[in-house]
Parts: C-alpha cells; structure tokens; sequence
C-alpha cells in the first residue's frame, strides 16, 4: 500500500472482471478503497468480487441507461457514497477497411466506447455533483489521437471519449468533481491477445515501433487510474494522459532501434 488516501474511498469499476478494469480493481483494492465493481459477465464478476471482498457487485451493460443507473445505485446503498469511478469497461475494434466495414459491428464500438462512457460518467455525477466531491477515469486510447487504415470505429470513439472529458472538465470541476483521462498505448490485455491471436495485430511490430520495446502491462495503467482518482492529481483536470511507452512521442519510420 502506498500512501495515496484512497483508504477508505468509495470507488465504482466498471469492466472489473478482466484487463485494466481487473487489475485496477485489484490495486484499489490493496490501497484500502471500498469497492463496487460492474460488468457483463456475471460469472467472472463475481469471482472477482469475492477475491477483492468487493462491498458490491452488480451485471450490467454500460450502453444502457437503466444499468448505468442500477450501478450507481448499488454504490449509494452498499457504501453511502460515491468518491470516484474508474470507467474501464470496452471493447475490442473491428478491423476491416472502410467500404466494408460491417455497420452494425461499427455501432457497437461506438456504442460501448461513447455513449458507455458518457452514461457511466453522468450517473456517476449525479451523486458526485451532489457531495461537491468526486473523481472519474474515463478511458481513450492512442488510437484516438493518431490516425490508422481499417480502424474506423474504436479509434474515433476513443477521441470522442477525449473530447468528451474535456467537455464534462469544463463543466463540473467548478462543483468539486474532477474528470480525466488516460489514453493507453498497447497493453498485454485478453482483449488485445485476441487481437494478436487472430493475426489482426503483430506484438512484434508493436514492440519495435515503441520506444521502451515493449507492450504495457494492465497494471501500468491501474496505478494512472490510482494516481488520477487520488487527491495527488488534486490540480489536474480535463487532460487525456497517454501512458504508452513512447508511442506517440516516436514518429521515425520503422523499429525505434534503427534510428
């Protein structure tokens, strides 16, 4: 445990059951926070909730209103509060080039990436705004910042999600309530293993074309989702973070090594 006065803190994790959602539920939960954790898949949900003595645990699907609601719900009655969300919950992109792109697999990205992210976050608020206290984690992605063939769902979600914070910053940090964002680079996830698995993506490429030639861990990104929820990030808000291994800053072409 470090010293970041998150003992205590009533902290709602939406996709708690896997990736970064598990992994910052399990360091939250070794800092001492009162956990509520959300996601799709009940079973693996409540494996989880039992190894991190969770306070709650509700199913759910963060695309529909009434579930973005229930969680919050379930945190008021399990804990009397609400100090922070930790919004995780995603999924993967679809890869196809533009013209043939599957619509309805394009929606749900959208969907779940968006209109997930900006319904978790204002049930959250509605409680926050209320205490004039509060801190939420919203997830981008590079993806949302750097353009790429045969991404044209999960990569402009992701920058809306970018935008998004920045609009809600504006709005509700004068009330007390801080929101911002992490943008991951490639992280070892079983989202992006399948991604790998299935030829979509090359972990080799990937490592080579990132300064610190490697992809990141889950937990790399839970300890940002720590540090932003904390009262250690008191003076920040509205920002989009990358935590990507020097993704974003290398812009020479091929493996970082050659140059």
């Amino acid at each position: 445990m470090t010293d970041l006065g998150l003992v205590g803190k009533r902290v709602l994790v939406t996709g708690a059951a896997s990736g970064i959602g598990l992994e910052t539920a399990r360091l939250l939960a070794r800092e001492g926070a009162a956990l509520v954790l959300m996601d799709r898949d009940e079973p693996a949900l409540d494996a989880v909730a039992g190894e991190l003595r969770a306070v709650a645990r509700i199913g759910g699907d963060v695309t529909r209103e009434d579930d973005c609601e229930a969680m919050v719900a379930a945190a008021l009655s399990a804990a009397g509060g609400l100090d922070g969300l930790a919004h995780c919950a995603g999924v993967s992109d679809h890869v196809a080039r533009a013209l043939e792109i599957d619509i309805d697999q394009w929606q749900r990205i959208v969907d779940v990436t968006l209109r997930g992210s900006f319904l978790a976050c204002r049930a959250a608020a509605r409680v926050m705004l209320e205490q004039k206290s509060g801190s939420i984690v919203t997830m981008s992605s590079v993806r949302g910042v750097i353009g790429s063939p045969r991404r044209h769902a999960y990569g402009p979600a992701k920058a809306a999600v970018s935008m998004m914070t920045k609009n809600l910053a504006c709005e509700w940090s004068l009330h007390g309530v801080r929101i911002n964002a992490i943008a991951p680079g490639f992280i070892r996830t079983p989202m992006v293993q399948r991604l790998v698995d299935d030829g979509k993506i090359d972990e080799r490429i990937l490592a080579d074309r990132t300064p610190m030639g490697r992809l990141g861990l889950p937990l790399e990104i839970a300890r940002v989702s720590a540090f932003l929820l904390s009262d250690w990030s008191s003076y920040i808000a509205g920002v989009t973070l990358p935590v990507d291994g020097g993704w974003l800053a290398y812009g020479g072409a091929g493996p970082v090594a050659t140059h």
